[in-house]
Order: structure tokens, then sequence, then C-alpha cells
């Protein structure tokens, strides 16, 4: 009787943690993973509901490397801790190239402005305000956030593409919650001209606000797309993760990871 209770108070945990009972999958939210011959999940949180939506709880609570989705924190870092005035700021090129890690991107070479480099992911350009940032900052921004799991142990600069500090998508939501409900340790105007760069996609009928990611890592692809939509008054906030062998070729990969995202959206009628 006492086992069988612990169970079901367990159960009733996860439920009130998640949303669902992990290990649970919806699977009609599954089908678009399939369709793209990727493994992954999407999570969702409706702001006005306080309902959690998942494909894969328990995927949902493992964590990756959050890859270029860590722009999001970094630019508020970046701004908060004044080692940018705005988004308009010009990052001289360094003239260098590193096409093992992040590919041949000769578009990007080139001085740019943090938004701009904010929309084309252009990696270098954070990757030289993160010299500026320091690790002590990083370290106090990041725990005053609760944002990942606070390892900075990996030497190189790059820590969000490579080395052991992770994030979980349920982690990816409640930040970017927080940083919506301006409860997040950055102010209102830093937090006001991120939202002004995230915005990815307006229309009369929706917008979007958000961030790609693909790191490669330990023989995978890892790809995110995060953020969240407001459509006829409503905020729903979302995030798709893929995964793939490094071996399995998949031109797909990177479009799939909104596909899937807009796919899930209409799915549940989020949008049209």
């Amino acid at each position: 009787m006492k086992t069988t209770l612990g169970i079901l108070q367990l159960l009733a945990l996860m439920v009130l943690i998640f949303g669902t009972i992990p290990g649970f999958a919806q699977p009609e939210l599954a089908q678009p993973f399939r369709d793209c011959r990727v493994q992954g999940s999407i999570t969702l949180y409706d702001y006005k509901t306080g309902h959690w939506t998942f494909s894969d709880s328990i995927d949902a609570a493992r964590a990756t490397q959050p890859a270029s989705t860590f722009k999001i924190i970094n630019l508020l870092i970046a701004l908060e801790s004044g080692v940018i005035r705005d988004e308009q700021e010009v990052v001289k090129w360094p003239g260098h190239t590193d096409t093992v890690l992040y590919g041949y991107r000769p578009d990007i070479y080139k001085d740019m402005t943090v938004a701009e480099a904010f929309r084309v992911s252009a990696g270098w350009v954070f990757i030289e305000l993160a010299k500026r940032v320091g690790r002590k900052r990083y370290a106090y921004y990041l725990d005053r956030s609760g944002y990942g799991n606070g390892n900075l142990s990996e030497k190189g600069t790059d820590f969000w593409n490579f080395g052991p500090f992770c994030i979980t998508p349920v982690n990816q939501i409640r930040f970017l919650v927080k940083v919506y409900e301006g409860k997040s340790p950055f102010s209102r105007r830093n937090t006001g001209i991120l939202r002004k760069v995230m915005l990815t996609e307006s229309n009369s009928k929706y917008q979007v606000w958000s961030k790609t990611g693909w790191t490669r890592i330990d023989g995978r692809d890892i790809g995110w797309w995060v953020g969240y939509v407001e459509s006829a008054g409503r905020t729903t906030f979302f995030a798709t993760r893929l995964c793939k062998l490094r071996s399995e070729k998949n031109p797909d990969f990177g479009d799939c990871r909104k596909s899937i995202t807009l796919q899930v959206l209409r799915q549940l009628q989020v949008i049209e």
C-alpha cells in the first residue's frame, strides 16, 4: 500500500512540474519529427493558462549545449555589463576564420553591428564580446538568471557550443518567461533591445520572437529553435531541439528546426 501511494505521489509531482508524466509522449506531436527523420522534442508553455505541452517530456528535461540560442542571454549580459552600449555597436572583424568548427561563411567575415550578428548568427561577434565579458561576470548573471547548469569549466571562449555548459528545453522557456515578465536581472531598457532584435516574423496574424542554434559536438548535430509567439492575445513559448549523428546525412536538418515548430503550432491552433 505504501509503495503504491509513493508511486502515485511521484507521478502527481511529475505532472505538477512537467505538465505531464515523463515518458508519456503525445504521439500526435511526434509525427513531424519522423517526417523530418530526426530525433528530438518540442516543449511549449501557454503563458495565460500556465499549461505545458511536450512531445517528449523526458527529452524536455535533458540538458545539452545551447549553441547560438545562448546569444539571447549573451546579448543581455553584454548590454547589462556595459561591454556594448546598444545593438548598433559595431564589432571589428578580427581577421581569422575557423572552417572546422563553424563552417566556411565568407558573408559574415566583416565588421558588423551586434544586431546584424544576432540575426545572421555570426558566432565570431559574440566570441569577441565574450572575451570582454569574462567568466566571472558570466557566472554572476547566469546564476542570477537561473540559466543552464552553471558549468563554465570549458577553457575555450565559446563555452555555449563546446564543453559541459548545458541547458534543458524547459530551462530555456523558464528563462524566456522571466525576461518576458521583467523578472530577470536585466534592465527594462536592455530587455527591450533584446525584444527588438529577436523579432523574427511579423504579420497580421502573429508575431514571433526567436533564436536558432546549431552545434556539432561528440559526433552529433544539435539544433535548436527557441522563442515565443503572440497571436490573438495569446502568448506561447516554445523550445524545439533536434539531434542526429553527424554521420547521418540530412540536408533538411537546419530547416526542420522551424518547420517542425510551425507545424506543431498550427496543429495546436496557436497560429493559423
